[in-house]
């Protein structure tokens, strides 16, 4: 978006303080907030109970640096760009880790997606056969460091990672709050939702 958008301006919170709220009503055994080196003092002020470390380059390496931080068993990594995800939203991917040790929430789709290639569509995949996936994604502490130490490939999700090990990732109801800010309009809809 050009700007920081995790300290942009939600209804007189930064929205990074929005999504650790929600996380914290979620009631974890801790809280690991993961942030630029340069944001450590500010998020650590927002978040005085919870455990604030730098990250790193890529998503994968600051995932590495939070889990290094927790001594949980069960850990629910969540972008915080998703700060309106509700508190069940947590509760309901801890009860689905249960069976495989990693879990994450997908919403069915409602757009036709085209796979494309040169500016050409190659095919349509059936949309009842694909979910978006959002996070909180919940894994067995196990199950995700077995994961990270696989490979040194960045993935945009840590299920992709769980999923080269032959871990079956289950799938629970996500939720429709838990959109990505991403653009100027999601921001502007974050907004919204949380002045009425």
């Amino acid at each position: 978006m050009g700007f920081p958008k995790l300290w942009a301006d939600v209804c007189g919170q930064p929205l990074l303080a929005r999504a650790i709220g929600e996380a914290r009503a979620a009631n974890p055994s801790e809280l690991v907030v993961v942030v630029s080196e340069e944001r450590v003092s500010e998020a650590a002020a927002l978040a005085p109970d919870a455990r604030v470390i730098a990250g790193g380059l890529r998503r994968r390496d600051s995932v590495a640096a939070g889990l290094a931080s927790s001594s949980a068993d069960w850990l629910a990594i969540h972008d915080a760009a998703r700060a309106l995800a509700p508190p069940e939203l947590f509760k309901r991917g801890l009860d689905a880790a249960q069976a495989t040790g990693a879990a994450v929430p997908g919403l069915p789709l409602k757009d036709t997606i085209k796979r494309v290639a040169d500016s050409r569509v190659v095919a349509t995949p059936a949309r009842a056969e694909h979910v978006a996936v959002q996070t909180p994604q919940v894994f067995r502490r196990d199950v995700l460091e077995r994961a990270l130490a696989l490979t040194d490939d960045d993935v945009t999700d840590e299920a992709a990672l769980v999923e080269q090990l032959g871990v079956s990732v289950a799938v629970f109801t996500g939720d429709e709050r838990a959109f990505k800010v991403t653009t100027p309009v999601d921001l502007a809809l974050a907004r919204a939702l949380l002045s009425t």
